[in-house]
């Protein structure tokens, strides 16, 4: 049965390229994912404020390099984008620094649509990172790839992503009542949305 529409965004416009390094500012940095990044996956998963709000930990390096393996695969696959959020080198004194996550999963490419997900470590937060990684982020997949809508789900406990949402330009669109499980049961998500074209600069 054919389809009415055409794909948004067509077969092969992620798999076909290298996945590409994004700047943030002079002292961040996207780039794809290395699994020499494991230790920083592993520490990441241990802080009780990431546990709170993910549903699964890393108890070994060879399991963050696992989750490195499938991030990387997501790529040619077209099912995620993953990226490091790091401090290069002449920024962070003389060895890069891990310093965080961001994400597009959930794709679907032929209807333009994503999620944005993230996580900063503990050294990282209240310095602006989250919002300044994930606003790079949206603009590349609005400008570069062609999506049309981009999402922010969180739970509406978690007040942090609430912030970040806002000022990486996602409006928030409503509540998503007993949307995610987690460790102490269901919780509601705040549904953020950013649409290609939207005025975030205000």
């Amino acid at each position: 049965m054919p389809y009415l529409v055409p794909p948004h965004i067509p077969p092969g416009r992620l798999a076909d390229s290298v996945q590409p390094a994004l700047p943030v500012t002079d002292h961040l940095l996207l780039r794809p994912w290395r699994y020499a990044d494991a230790p920083a996956v592993l520490a990441a998963f241990a802080d009780p404020v990431i546990q709170r709000w993910h549903l699964r930990r890393a108890d070994s390096e060879e399991e963050a390099r696992d989750w490195i393996d499938q991030w990387q695969s997501a790529w040619y696959c077209e099912t995620g984008a993953h990226w490091a959020v790091v401090r290069p080198a002449s920024a962070a004194g003389g060895a890069e620094e891990v310093v965080g996550r961001v994400a597009l999963r959930s794709l679907t490419p032929a209807i333009g649509h994503a999620e944005c997900a993230y996580w900063t470590l503990p050294a990282a937060r209240g310095r602006g990172v989250a919002p300044r990684a994930v606003s790079v982020l949206a603009r590349w997949a609005f400008d570069e790839i062609g999506f049309e809508r981009l999402e922010l789900v969180h739970s509406v406990l978690n007040e942090a992503s609430c912030r970040v949402a806002a000022k990486a330009g996602f409006a928030l669109e409503g509540t998503r009542r007993r949307g995610h499980l987690h460790a102490d049961g269901w919780h509601d998500m705040h549904v953020h949305a950013r649409i290609r074209g939207d005025d975030v600069s205000r």
